[in-house]
């Protein structure tokens, strides 16, 4: 059977310019896990992570095994806000809320990551594999651009794109999505390659 790489099915969600444009996001199926916390140093971050990674992975290998579809787990994503922007600060990021999130083929079902999940509790059991949850993300219309290097330094990618949307006469709305292309744990960070996202309204 033939390995599908679905970032080249969403190539235009999976690469971007480090010039901002627009791009329609379709409604996509994830792995889901939310939590709260500064993602350098706050436990449940990492730990959130492993849990999302080893049940991707056992989906992965389960509709390799069982339902004759072979693909690649897809890159980390996430969504952060605060509740209240004048308390947002890149120096603190103690009252940062996120979602961790894992893309999935439309084949994988509620049943299947019910299979899964059971594989894993009997593999590895890990405390927050209850919280992972599959669900729907619906942006539509986005822009977004290629941030090169380290997370810390992203604000001025991130005005770029806030000063594009503004540019294009368009508000960003929901919440701000980032792509993590390259695994910080095997790159040096001036070689990481972050995709950020917004979504856009007219209103």
């Amino acid at each position: 059977m033939a390995k599908i790489d679905f970032k080249k099915e969403f190539k235009s969600l999976y690469k971007a310019p480090d010039n901002p444009t627009l791009v329609d996001v379709p409604s996509l199926s994830y792995l889901m896990i939310d939590g709260l916390g500064d993602p350098n140093t706050a436990p449940i971050y990492s730990e959130s992570v492993g849990t999302l990674y080893k049940l991707a992975y056992a989906i992965r290998f389960l509709m390799r095994d069982e339902y004759d579809l072979d693909f690649g787990v897809m890159p980390l994503e996430g969504l952060w806000w605060v509740e209240d922007l004048n308390e947002f600060s890149y120096g603190d990021k103690s009252n940062w809320y996120w979602t961790m999130l894992i893309m999935q083929p439309t084949a994988v079902t509620a049943e299947v990551v019910a299979t899964a999940r059971e594989k894993v509790v009997k593999k590895h059991n890990p405390l927050l594999l209850p919280q992972v949850r599959l669900g729907e993300l619906v942006e539509g219309q986005s822009a977004q651009v290629m941030h090169h290097g380290p997370y810390a330094d992203e604000k001025p990618t991130v005005d770029r794109l806030h000063a594009f949307i503004e540019s294009q006469g368009l508000t960003p709305h929901l919440k701000h999505h980032e792509i993590y292309l390259k695994d910080p744990t095997r790159c040096a960070p001036e070689k990481l390659l972050t995709i950020l996202r917004h979504p856009v309204t007219s209103g």
